[in-house]
């Protein structure tokens, strides 16, 4: 599999799909450390910056990054769920976790801080005050729709059942922002 082939047509055939770069990646790992110094050397001929010690890591990273993918895959797509208790920004309540469904809103004044991208992910670097600016159903789900003071991003949110229905009414007579 290896034999007489170039780094860059190993770099080339680990990049056809997630099953070469594995297969490639092992059979790689199981021969002579020089492919990975080649690999390595390849990667930093087409301008990729190469820390001095790839050379001793995992074949299949040293591919992906020869690939120019590292950071790509160094990225969840299946993020950790963060549910935490806080204290919210807008009215001061000390608000408890939400157990069973991530808390991301306070159930006092319904406001949140832009934190996630994903619901619990903590991903956003905004950290702008969410606003609520509207009710809807989605999903058979009742449904917050908020709006970032700073970035103006919006996304919506499940209702809570602990959320005070004095702020959900209010929520519909908001002014928009």
């Amino acid at each position: 599999m290896l034999r007489g082939r170039t780094a860059e047509e190993l770099v080339a055939a680990a990049a056809l799909n997630r099953s070469a770069l594995k297969r490639f990646a092992a059979a790689i790992d199981a021969a002579d450390q020089h492919i990975k110094v080649e690999i390595a050397a390849y990667a930093s001929s087409i301008g990729i910056d190469v820390p001095h010690e790839a050379h001793t890591w995992p074949a299949k990273r040293i591919l992906r990054l020869a690939m120019g993918r590292q950071g790509k895959a160094r990225k969840r797509r299946n993020p950790i769920m963060r549910d935490d208790a806080f204290r919210c920004i807008h009215c001061g309540a000390d608000v408890a976790a939400g157990g069973r469904t991530v808390r991301d809103h306070c159930p006092h004044c319904l406001r949140s801080v832009h934190v996630d991208v994903v619901p619990g992910d903590r991903s956003a670097g905004c950290n702008g005050v969410m606003h609520p600016v509207g009710l809807s159903r989605s999903h058979g789900d009742d449904t917050i729709q908020y709006r970032c003071a700073r970035c103006v991003a919006a996304h919506q949110v499940i209702v809570h059942p602990d959320d005070d229905p004095a702020a959900l009414r209010a929520v519909v007579n908001l002014p928009p922002i």
